[in-house]
Protein backbone atom coordinates (compact mmCIF):
# COMPACT_ATOMS: atom_id res chain seq x y z
CA UNK A 1 0.00 0.00 0.00
CA UNK A 2 1.14 3.17 -0.89
CA UNK A 3 1.65 6.41 1.51
CA UNK A 4 -1.13 8.90 1.06
CA UNK A 5 -0.03 12.72 1.72
CA UNK A 6 -0.63 14.54 4.55
CA UNK A 7 -1.19 17.87 5.86
CA UNK A 8 0.08 19.81 8.64
CA UNK A 9 -2.30 22.74 9.72
CA UNK A 10 -2.87 25.68 12.03
CA UNK A 11 -6.13 26.86 12.07
CA UNK A 12 -6.79 30.27 14.36
CA UNK A 13 -10.11 30.23 16.39
CA UNK A 14 -12.64 33.53 17.66
CA UNK A 15 -9.79 33.84 20.52
CA UNK A 16 -6.54 33.79 18.71
CA UNK A 17 -5.40 30.73 19.90
CA UNK A 18 -3.77 28.12 16.95
CA UNK A 19 -4.67 24.79 16.85
CA UNK A 20 -2.35 22.79 15.45
CA UNK A 21 -3.56 19.05 13.66
CA UNK A 22 -2.60 16.76 10.98
CA UNK A 23 -5.07 15.71 8.35
CA UNK A 24 -5.33 14.20 4.55
CA UNK A 25 -8.16 15.43 3.08
CA UNK A 26 -7.61 19.16 4.49
CA UNK A 27 -11.04 20.76 2.71
CA UNK A 28 -13.21 17.84 4.54
CA UNK A 29 -10.88 18.48 8.02
CA UNK A 30 -11.45 22.12 8.20
CA UNK A 31 -15.02 21.90 7.56
CA UNK A 32 -15.65 19.41 10.43
CA UNK A 33 -13.66 21.53 13.07
CA UNK A 34 -16.06 24.75 11.18
CA UNK A 35 -19.31 22.52 11.59
CA UNK A 36 -18.30 22.18 15.45
CA UNK A 37 -20.46 18.71 15.24
CA UNK A 38 -18.64 15.38 16.07
CA UNK A 39 -15.54 15.75 14.63
CA UNK A 40 -14.73 18.62 15.27
CA UNK A 41 -11.81 18.93 17.76
CA UNK A 42 -12.71 19.55 21.31
CA UNK A 43 -10.27 22.39 21.82
CA UNK A 44 -12.28 24.12 18.46
CA UNK A 45 -15.60 23.85 19.56
CA UNK A 46 -18.07 26.88 20.01
CA UNK A 47 -14.67 29.09 19.34
CA UNK A 48 -15.38 29.60 15.82
CA UNK A 49 -15.11 31.34 13.34
CA UNK A 50 -12.09 29.45 12.66
CA UNK A 51 -9.25 30.65 9.95
CA UNK A 52 -7.01 28.08 8.44
CA UNK A 53 -3.82 30.08 8.83
CA UNK A 54 -1.12 27.47 7.80
CA UNK A 55 -1.03 24.22 5.98
CA UNK A 56 1.81 22.16 4.57
CA UNK A 57 2.40 18.77 2.84
CA UNK A 58 3.97 16.01 4.71
CA UNK A 59 5.00 12.73 2.63
CA UNK A 60 3.72 10.05 4.90
CA UNK A 61 1.75 9.87 8.57
CA UNK A 62 5.11 9.32 10.20
CA UNK A 63 6.67 12.29 9.52
CA UNK A 64 3.57 14.30 9.71
CA UNK A 65 2.91 12.79 13.37
CA UNK A 66 6.45 13.70 14.39
CA UNK A 67 6.18 17.35 12.76
CA UNK A 68 2.85 17.64 14.68
CA UNK A 69 4.74 17.12 17.75
CA UNK A 70 7.10 19.42 17.41
CA UNK A 71 5.49 22.07 16.41
CA UNK A 72 3.10 21.82 19.27
CA UNK A 73 6.50 22.27 21.79
CA UNK A 74 7.24 25.65 20.29
CA UNK A 75 5.73 28.97 21.29
CA UNK A 76 3.50 31.16 20.11
CA UNK A 77 5.45 33.71 19.07
CA UNK A 78 7.06 30.90 16.53
CA UNK A 79 3.85 29.62 15.33
CA UNK A 80 2.47 33.35 14.27
CA UNK A 81 6.07 33.53 12.87
CA UNK A 82 5.36 30.46 10.71
CA UNK A 83 2.14 31.89 9.23
CA UNK A 84 3.64 35.29 8.45
CA UNK A 85 6.58 33.37 6.60
CA UNK A 86 9.13 34.34 9.01
CA UNK A 87 10.15 30.59 10.21
CA UNK A 88 10.63 27.56 8.61
CA UNK A 89 9.95 23.76 9.57
CA UNK A 90 13.33 22.24 10.87
CA UNK A 91 12.49 19.93 7.50
CA UNK A 92 11.97 20.99 4.11
CA UNK A 93 8.13 20.66 3.17
CA UNK A 94 5.75 22.36 0.40
CA UNK A 95 3.25 24.76 2.21
CA UNK A 96 0.09 25.74 0.43
CA UNK A 97 -0.36 28.57 -1.34
CA UNK A 98 -2.20 31.32 0.69
CA UNK A 99 -4.61 31.55 -2.24
CA UNK A 100 -5.49 27.72 -1.42
CA UNK A 101 -5.82 28.43 2.33
CA UNK A 102 -8.53 31.69 0.86
CA UNK A 103 -10.44 29.00 -1.15
CA UNK A 104 -10.37 26.28 1.61
CA UNK A 105 -11.62 29.02 4.29
CA UNK A 106 -14.41 30.63 1.77
CA UNK A 107 -15.93 26.41 1.14
CA UNK A 108 -16.43 26.71 4.41
CA UNK A 109 -17.35 30.08 5.47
Amino acid sequence: MQNQPWTLYLVRNNLGNLYCGICTDLARRFSEHASGGKRCAKALKGKGPLVLEFATYIEDRSRALKLEYWLKQQSRAYKLALVKGHAELPEACQRYSSAALKEINQQVY
